[in-house]
């Protein structure tokens, strides 16, 4: 068994996370064990999450969104306190990387969703790669709108929403994970074909036509699995623990 605060200062040195000025709390969310040996990954901290880490007997989950999100509500209530008492009735650590995780050069969700799918990274628009987020590159070959579109859908094993911006083969991508649709207007700016994210809103349709970019909306949570199973692999070739990945089903 190792420290808990062992495998979070390792993370945390890993991550970098010291850089990032986040909207949640990075690092450990909610004490229990001092030692750990099972470490349960997943992308939220979830009701059936924490139920499979019961389940498994986890001393530890190692999560991408946890809890304390800014301008949450600070009680503790209804779904709120089932998930605390089921962390601290069981004596299950909390860990969560937001930000970090999503900036990694290596372990990142950005950079390893540009992997999975082929794309050579350039650069990111918004900073330097390890801090920035909104990551541009190319792909090995240009595609059509329906070719592309059923690329990512092998891929992430789910069918994204397309929204085509023009009739010109999609080569130069820009892409963020998650819940960036709103970064559209920079990838455009950039000179991307098409923008790659989690989530679309309302406004996305009428943004990616008027800027003549094509968009997907590729499933916030399939977009973000990648980089927690790689953090988990990481720490346990690292340290004497066990990792264990669980997907919860999410179709956005």
């Amino acid at each position: 068994m190792v420290a808990c605060q062992q495998l979070v200062d390792a993370m945390q040195d890993k991550l970098s996370a010291a850089r990032f000025k986040d909207f949640t709390i990075n690092g450990l969310q909610v004490e229990g064990n001092e030692r750990v040996q099972r470490v349960m990954t997943g992308v939220t901290a979830c009701q059936a999450l924490l139920d499979e880490a019961v389940a498994w007997e986890a001393d530890m989950v190692l999560v991408h969104h946890g809890y304390f999100w800014k301008n949450e509500p600070a009680s503790v209530t209804g779904i709120k306190h089932r998930r605390f008492a089921t962390l601290l009735g069981h004596d299950i650590n909390l860990v969560a990387w937001h930000l970090p995780l999503d900036a990694h050069p290596d372990i990142g969700n950005n950079a390893l969703l540009g992997k999975r799918m082929g794309w050579q990274v350039d650069k990111a628009l918004d900073g330097p790669l390890g801090q920035g987020l909104l990551y541009i590159g190319d792909a090995n070959q240009a595609l059509s709108h329906a070719e592309f579109g059923e690329h990512l859908h092998q891929q992430l094993q789910r069918p994204p929403l397309g929204i085509q911006g023009h009739s010109r083969p999609l080569k130069r991508i820009c892409w963020c994970t998650g819940a960036a649709q709103d970064m559209i207007e920079q990838a455009a700016e950039g000179g991307a074909d098409v923008f790659v994210s989690g989530e679309i809103s309302e406004r996305t349709t009428h943004l990616a036509r008027e800027l003549g970019i094509s968009y997907f909306a590729a499933g916030h949570h399939a977009t973000e699995r990648d980089g927690i199973i790689a953090l988990g692999e990481w720490l346990a070739s690292q340290f004497d623990i066990e990792h264990r990945f669980v997907d919860i089903d999410n179709p956005v």
